[in-house]
């Protein structure tokens, strides 16, 4: 078996990718699994830590602030036709997987206009650019969110399968982790917040703010922060500052290694809406504030929360309007509104859909035996 996966961008794009080749290696050891990327993407030193070998077909998105810029755009664009061509050419997979970013575009045309089998992953609520560029070349849509059909013009391609996680182990909250994490026995309700794995400057201000104003209000509830690194020392000067630092149910961390602990013994879980993200707070069953990043492409993280927000899976939290008294006001309407988490929990598990990746690996041993059994039949024609 051969493949490729393209993908690029961002770790929501990244790790879905390398969940499905690790998915595929549990299945077939002897399968050849090559990445394409981009030269500067973060997917060179996610995908080499993997174990995997990557190329390249650079590809740049449109410029809407200066025009001028789409020369290079286009340029970057018809070049990677070819280099799309080229490579199936001379790797001749047996199937292509795009799972986000514009270096999907020139694999999956090419394999479409070769007659290979081919695939793209849409975790978004929206589709995005890449996906709605390949939609009608390629042979399956695989979505995560609900409805997502609806937005596509090739909804019979469509096959809803969850979003492909590198690990769906979901610690489950017991006494064993709270030993494990130190929990004090005071400590009824935990509240566990973080701007993703870099972290978040605006996500860190205001929950620092907040901690310096409520946190000592609460001293039956701990409260859990990741800043990043790159936030972390300013965070911790504004927390002594504002006295936060020092209260004994407040810990700062620059990043949290054994963070699927933490999200196990949260009761609320504070964080951005971006796919990967909500999929797994989505398993976890977690009651969720989400700060949806506006700097993202098509404003998509927003767009996820609002899916979750509309369906009372999650609360909303817009980043121009948070503050330390919107973060109290939702935290107290979770913690003590009647049945408000609960709700939020049940109605966030209808978001999770488990074994992604192994669903996908199914779905593409059936493309890659219907694209066979056509060349079969047209072989016996042709006789």
């Amino acid at each position: 078996m051969k493949i490729i996966l393209a993908c690029g961008g961002t770790g929501g794009h990244i790790y879905p990718a390398i969940a499905i080749a690790n998915t595929v290696r549990a299945h077939n050891p002897n399968a050849k699994i090559l990445f394409v990327g981009s030269t500067r993407g973060l997917e060179n030193d996610i995908v080499a830590k993997a174990g995997y070998d990557i190329t390249h077909i650079d590809m740049y998105g449109l410029n809407r602030k200066n025009p001028f810029a789409n020369i290079k755009t286009a340029y970057y664009f018809l070049a990677s036709k070819k280099k799309g061509k080229k490579l199936i050419e001379s790797f001749k997979p047996d199937i292509v997987i795009g799972t986000g970013g514009y270096q999907c575009y020139p694999p999956l045309y090419a394999a479409a206009k070769a007659g290979v089998p081919c695939a793209v992953h849409e975790s978004n609520s929206i589709p995005g650019v890449a996906v709605r560029m390949v939609e009608k070349h390629v042979d399956r849509i695989y979505t995560n969110f609900p409805d997502v059909e609806k937005k596509l013009s090739c909804k019979e391609k469509v096959l809803r399968v969850g979003n492909p996680l590198v690990s769906e182990n979901i610690v489950k909250a017991d006494g064993c982790v709270r030993e494990k994490l130190q929990i004090p026995e005071n400590i009824k309700y935990i509240v566990l917040s973080f701007g993703g794995s870099r972290g978040a400057a605006p996500i860190n201000e205001h929950v620092v703010d907040f901690l310096g104003k409520y946190a000592k209000e609460s001293p039956d509830t701990l409260f859990v922060h990741a800043t990043g690194k790159g936030g972390y020392a300013a965070s911790v000067e504004k927390a002594k500052a504002c006295g936060a630092y020092y209260l004994p149910n407040v810990r700062i961390f620059d990043y949290i290694y054994d963070m699927p602990l933490w999200e196990a013994a949260a009761d609320i879980v504070i964080c951005r809406a971006g796919a990967m993200t909500i999929s797994e707070m989505a398993l976890g069953e977690k009651a969720c504030i989400f700060i949806p990043s506006p700097y993202v492409a098509e404003n998509h993280q927003y767009k996820n929360a609002k899916v979750l927000s509309d369906a009372d899976a999650g609360a909303l939290i817009e980043e121009k309007d948070l503050c330390a008294e919107t973060l109290k006001k939702q935290i107290d309407e979770i913690r003590f509104g009647k049945g408000v988490a609960e709700n939020m929990r049940k109605n966030i598990k209808s978001f999770a859909v488990k074994n992604a990746a192994e669903s996908i690996f199914k779905d593409m041993q059936e493309l890659m035996n219907r694209e066979l059994m056509k060349l079969i039949k047209r072989e016996d024609e042709a006789k």
